[in-house]
């Protein structure tokens, strides 16, 4: 009972994932010896500079850094503890999304003294947010495995990330960048998730992931008319021409359209967020938000082309419903304690999907990436309780559906 009393204090004196002072020390851990090994077997330095992507729905972070020649390569993939609420862009405070979206990094939203080990801001909201009317603030990539709408690492990895960029920083690199996707903008994806409401905002995402991956030099980001507009742009906003990038996004476009045909759009529904597989099967006392939100998995919900449910999701969690499909109002923002997780094991590789009723799957992916798995301590984090209402699961799949659909 002590202890309890102890988290829930720690909890209220937090709000979402802002910092308080702690020890600094922590912040000048040194690069591990192994990732120096590994930057100058692919021709880099500590000091070179970097870019950061995030994928939600692989819940994995790709540092890449500048080669010898210039060009951005792919140093190292760390596998995310957690993250909260569904793909799709934050849009309002409170809503429990991680943002999505072209951020900017400075040495500033390098935070030291944060109270989830160490952090940095990500720099929600960004010129393109605003423009939007969207609200929020403190979305942090930190350590531990607590989110509120941020990126959640682990304290050892989130000590290596904050590692490398300092030695960038100190390199001279005045900013980095932060790409945060809902998943790898491949064609295989963007055809799958087609009818997804986010989907032009994420075809949009798509043109500063090509500029990156054909160019391999981190594109300049502008706004335009509400729009990301991604290298040099003319005085009326017109973005200059680069061939190569056009090719490939025609290629994709094509070979999207091709699968378009054969593959069935779906909608992938979280209760609150997920994490990496790899984080499934350590039931050795590790705490984390939310554990119950994660251990079922994402659901697949087959939808049509105006992105409505081709069948009635009925045995999705209610839970599930309410915050993907309705008002997220059942999943407070308030601390009422910690839990331990306790999950089974996964499977080796590849993708498991169980067929439930009503159509949808529930899917588990376990593909296996190139990171190293990292060992992590005990950690003491925060776990957002849910509250609903006692309604009949009827009247929330509908109250949730039509909130986000419409009535017909």
């Amino acid at each position: 009972m002590k202890r309890l009393m102890v988290v829930i204090g720690l909890a209220i004196t937090l709000a979402a994932c802002e910092t308080s002072g702690l020890d600094k020390r922590k912040a000048l851990a040194p690069i591990p010896p192994a990732t120096v090994a590994l930057m100058e077997a692919k021709g880099m330095t500590p000091a070179d500079p970097i870019v950061i992507r995030s994928y939600k729905k692989e819940s994995e972070i790709e540092v890449w850094k500048a080669n010898s020649s210039g060009r951005y390569a792919l140093l190292k993939t760390f596998p995310i503890c957690r993250w909260s609420g569904q793909l799709g862009p934050k849009k309002k405070q409170g809503d429990r999304q991680a943002p999505e979206g072209f951020y900017s990094i400075s040495p500033s939203q390098m935070n030291p003294n944060s109270s989830y080990y160490l952090s940095f801001d990500t720099g929600y909201p960004n010129a393109y947010d605003r423009a939007h009317g969207r609200t929020g603030s403190n979305l942090m990539v930190h350590g531990a495995c607590s989110s509120a709408g941020c990126f959640a690492m682990t304290d050892q990895a989130i000590s290596e990330i904050y590692a490398i960029g300092r030695e960038a920083f100190r390199g001279g690199q005045r900013t980095f960048q932060f790409q945060s996707y809902p998943f790898r903008m491949n064609v295989r994806n963007m055809a799958k998730y087609r009818a997804d409401p986010n989907y032009e905002f994420w075809k949009n995402l798509k043109e500063g992931s090509d500029y990156f991956e054909v160019t391999g030099r981190e594109p300049k980001v502008s706004v335009c008319a509400k729009r990301y507009v991604f290298g040099p742009v003319s005085d009326s906003c017109e973005p200059a021409v680069n061939a190569a990038v056009m090719a490939k996004a025609a290629r994709d476009d094509y070979e999207i359209a091709e699968l378009s045909e054969k593959t069935p759009a779906v909608r992938l529904v979280y209760q609150d967020g997920d994490q990496h597989y790899s984080f499934r099967n350590r039931n050795e006392g590790m705490m984390m938000s939310r554990p119950d939100a994660v251990a079922g998995g994402p659901r697949e919900v087959p939808v049509g082309s105006d992105g409505t449910p081709a069948t009635a999701p009925a045995s999705a969690p209610s839970s599930m419903l309410a915050f993907a499909f309705g008002p997220q109002t059942a999943i407070p923002e308030s601390t009422t304690g910690a839990v331990t997780m306790s999950l089974p094991p996964v499977r080796s590789a590849g993708v498991v999907a169980t067929n439930t009723a009503g159509g949808g799957r529930i899917i588990r992916n376990t593909e296996r990436s190139t990171y190293t798995p990292i060992q992590t301590a005990p950690m003491t984090t925060i776990r957002r309780d849910t509250i609903t209402e006692e309604r009949s699961l009827y009247r929330r799949t509908m109250e949730g559906l039509n909130s986000i659909f419409g009535k017909s």
